[in-house]
Protein backbone atom coordinates (compact mmCIF):
# COMPACT_ATOMS: atom_id res chain seq x y z
CA UNK A 1 0.00 0.00 0.00
CA UNK A 2 2.60 2.34 1.05
CA UNK A 3 4.43 1.68 -2.46
CA UNK A 4 1.36 2.81 -4.65
CA UNK A 5 0.88 5.80 -2.46
CA UNK A 6 4.75 6.49 -3.33
CA UNK A 7 3.73 5.76 -7.09
CA UNK A 8 0.54 7.67 -7.08
CA UNK A 9 2.19 10.79 -5.88
CA UNK A 10 5.31 10.67 -8.13
CA UNK A 11 3.18 9.94 -11.14
CA UNK A 12 0.88 13.27 -10.21
CA UNK A 13 3.85 15.22 -8.92
CA UNK A 14 4.77 15.16 -11.74
CA UNK A 15 2.20 16.03 -13.94
CA UNK A 16 2.58 18.87 -16.99
CA UNK A 17 1.52 22.11 -15.32
CA UNK A 18 -1.62 23.27 -16.81
CA UNK A 19 -0.59 27.48 -16.78
CA UNK A 20 -2.98 30.46 -16.67
CA UNK A 21 -1.37 32.86 -18.58
CA UNK A 22 -0.90 32.93 -22.33
CA UNK A 23 2.11 35.00 -22.30
CA UNK A 24 3.71 33.12 -20.01
CA UNK A 25 2.97 29.73 -21.55
CA UNK A 26 4.65 31.68 -25.41
CA UNK A 27 7.53 32.76 -23.36
CA UNK A 28 8.19 29.12 -22.74
CA UNK A 29 6.62 27.68 -25.91
CA UNK A 30 9.93 29.99 -27.49
CA UNK A 31 12.39 29.38 -25.14
CA UNK A 32 11.89 25.21 -25.15
CA UNK A 33 10.86 25.06 -29.07
CA UNK A 34 7.53 23.96 -28.12
CA UNK A 35 3.90 24.55 -29.27
CA UNK A 36 1.20 25.56 -27.12
CA UNK A 37 -2.14 23.30 -26.73
CA UNK A 38 -4.95 26.14 -25.37
CA UNK A 39 -8.73 24.43 -23.71
CA UNK A 40 -11.44 26.55 -22.59
CA UNK A 41 -13.44 24.66 -20.45
CA UNK A 42 -16.16 24.78 -18.51
CA UNK A 43 -15.31 22.53 -15.61
CA UNK A 44 -17.87 22.48 -12.87
CA UNK A 45 -20.69 22.21 -15.73
CA UNK A 46 -19.61 21.56 -19.26
CA UNK A 47 -19.80 17.32 -19.27
CA UNK A 48 -18.32 17.06 -22.65
CA UNK A 49 -15.21 19.08 -20.74
CA UNK A 50 -14.98 17.25 -17.97
CA UNK A 51 -14.62 13.78 -20.88
CA UNK A 52 -11.77 15.51 -22.22
CA UNK A 53 -9.94 16.16 -19.22
CA UNK A 54 -10.59 13.04 -17.76
CA UNK A 55 -10.32 11.08 -20.68
CA UNK A 56 -7.31 12.51 -22.90
CA UNK A 57 -5.78 15.44 -21.16
CA UNK A 58 -5.23 14.14 -17.78
CA UNK A 59 -4.07 10.65 -18.82
CA UNK A 60 -0.85 9.68 -18.09
CA UNK A 61 -0.10 8.97 -21.60
CA UNK A 62 -1.44 12.59 -22.67
CA UNK A 63 0.63 14.47 -20.32
CA UNK A 64 3.96 12.47 -21.31
CA UNK A 65 3.67 13.86 -25.19
CA UNK A 66 3.15 17.00 -23.36
CA UNK A 67 6.14 17.31 -21.22
CA UNK A 68 8.56 16.66 -24.47
CA UNK A 69 6.08 18.68 -27.15
CA UNK A 70 3.71 21.32 -25.44
CA UNK A 71 3.05 24.03 -23.33
CA UNK A 72 -0.26 23.44 -21.70
CA UNK A 73 -3.25 26.34 -21.36
CA UNK A 74 -6.02 26.26 -19.62
CA UNK A 75 -8.64 28.62 -19.68
CA UNK A 76 -11.59 27.89 -17.35
CA UNK A 77 -15.23 29.02 -16.90
CA UNK A 78 -16.32 27.53 -13.86
CA UNK A 79 -20.01 28.47 -12.62
CA UNK A 80 -20.45 27.70 -9.80
CA UNK A 81 -19.03 30.16 -6.38
CA UNK A 82 -17.38 27.68 -4.94
CA UNK A 83 -15.19 27.54 -7.80
CA UNK A 84 -14.66 30.90 -8.77
CA UNK A 85 -10.99 31.79 -10.37
CA UNK A 86 -9.22 35.09 -9.41
CA UNK A 87 -10.93 38.36 -10.79
CA UNK A 88 -6.83 38.46 -12.40
CA UNK A 89 -7.19 35.08 -13.82
CA UNK A 90 -10.79 35.42 -14.93
CA UNK A 91 -9.69 38.63 -16.99
CA UNK A 92 -6.56 37.04 -18.42
CA UNK A 93 -8.86 34.10 -19.48
CA UNK A 94 -11.81 36.08 -20.74
CA UNK A 95 -8.63 37.74 -22.98
CA UNK A 96 -7.51 34.79 -24.13
CA UNK A 97 -11.39 34.05 -25.03
CA UNK A 98 -11.73 37.43 -26.83
CA UNK A 99 -9.05 36.73 -29.44
CA UNK A 100 -9.38 32.78 -29.63
CA UNK A 101 -12.95 31.71 -28.51
CA UNK A 102 -15.19 34.29 -29.56
CA UNK A 103 -18.06 32.02 -29.94
CA UNK A 104 -17.76 31.00 -26.58
CA UNK A 105 -17.77 26.94 -27.11
CA UNK A 106 -16.72 24.32 -24.88
CA UNK A 107 -14.83 22.46 -24.83
CA UNK A 108 -12.54 24.55 -27.55
CA UNK A 109 -9.15 23.17 -27.89
CA UNK A 110 -6.47 24.97 -29.95
CA UNK A 111 -3.16 23.93 -31.25
CA UNK A 112 -0.89 27.42 -31.63
CA UNK A 113 2.97 28.13 -32.18
CA UNK A 114 4.80 30.27 -29.98
CA UNK A 115 3.53 33.67 -31.66
CA UNK A 116 -0.09 32.59 -31.02
CA UNK A 117 -0.69 31.75 -34.63
CA UNK A 118 -3.18 28.92 -34.84
CA UNK A 119 -2.14 25.68 -36.17
CA UNK A 120 -5.55 23.50 -35.45
CA UNK A 121 -8.52 23.64 -33.81
CA UNK A 122 -10.75 20.90 -31.90
CA UNK A 123 -14.89 22.25 -31.61
CA UNK A 124 -16.33 20.01 -28.80
CA UNK A 125 -15.02 16.64 -26.91
CA UNK A 126 -12.80 14.92 -29.87
CA UNK A 127 -13.88 11.63 -29.54
CA UNK A 128 -10.40 9.89 -29.99
CA UNK A 129 -8.58 7.72 -27.92
CA UNK A 130 -5.81 9.73 -26.49
CA UNK A 131 -3.19 7.51 -28.52
CA UNK A 132 -5.42 9.20 -31.54
CA UNK A 133 -5.59 12.40 -30.28
CA UNK A 134 -1.64 12.71 -29.42
CA UNK A 135 -1.43 11.46 -33.04
CA UNK A 136 -3.71 14.35 -34.27
CA UNK A 137 -1.66 16.65 -32.18
CA UNK A 138 1.86 15.21 -33.61
CA UNK A 139 0.37 14.78 -37.23
CA UNK A 140 -0.10 18.88 -36.89
CA UNK A 141 3.68 19.36 -35.31
CA UNK A 142 5.73 16.69 -36.94
CA UNK A 143 6.93 15.52 -33.76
Amino acid sequence: MKLLTVLLFTMFATATPWLGDFDSAKKEAAEKHKLILINFSGSDWCGPCIRLRKEILETALFDAYAADHLVLVRADFPRQKKNQLSKEQTKLNEALADKYNPDGKFPYTLLVDANGKVLKTWDGFPNKTPEAFIADVSSTTGN
